[in-house]
């Protein structure tokens, strides 16, 4: 099962082993984020603004004009890169991508980032042991990401070949999960 737009009943089925992921209470867990809480309470956007670790993220889904997106219904899952995983990229590159006359590739790289799914890790890493060792995952920006597991890490290899790790993961939102990423995945184009 590639995690995207799925219908009513494959969303159903996720949801059914999500259930599996969330305390017995049923409440979700908070988890700190580059210095805060992620309250499960608020939305995607509501919760980044707060982690120092996330302020180029920030910087970038404002410039590319996805805040209400990243803020609405969902659910989302997103990979969220550090601030750290933004500097590894070539210096100038996210000057350059800020620009207003960069939006739309800004965009791209940005919902290369996003599945339209609430997937926690677990769920991930048994669609990636039940196909064998890797799982595509396709993003809303249309990107191919393929998901594999080194040990206990959930990675992510992008459409250039380079691999990102997770560092923190399921960090639920009220409108879907982040996995904090430690690499910027980019599209092949």
């Amino acid at each position: 099962m590639n995690l995207a737009f799925k219908p009513a009943g494959a969303a159903l089925a996720l949801a059914a082993a999500l259930a599996v992921a969330v305390p017995a209470a049923g409440i979700a867990q908070e988890k700190m984020v580059g210095g805060a809480a992620m309250l499960p309470s608020k939305n995607i956007v509501e919760n980044a603004v707060n982690s120092k670790d996330h302020t180029t993220l920030v910087a970038a889904v404002k410039a590319a004009g996805l805040v209400d997106t990243l803020s609405g219904k969902g659910p989302f899952t997103v990979f969220a890169p550090t601030n750290a995983a933004f500097a590894k990229l070539p210096a100038g590159t996210v000057d350059t991508l800020l620009k207003p006359e960069n939006k739309a590739q800004l965009t791209k790289v940005l919902t290369c980032h996003v599945v339209a799914a609430d997937a926690m890790a677990a769920v991930i890493g048994k669609m990636i042991k039940d196909e064998g060792g890797m799982h595509k995952v396709k993003t809303v920006g249309g990107c191919m990401l393929t998901a594999k597991m080194s040990g206990d890490k959930l990675q992510l290899v992008d459409e250039k070949g380079q691999t990102a790790t997770v560092t923190i993961a399921d960090v639920k939102q009220s409108n879907g999960v982040i996995h904090v990423i430690d690499t910027v995945v980019l599209p092949a184009g």
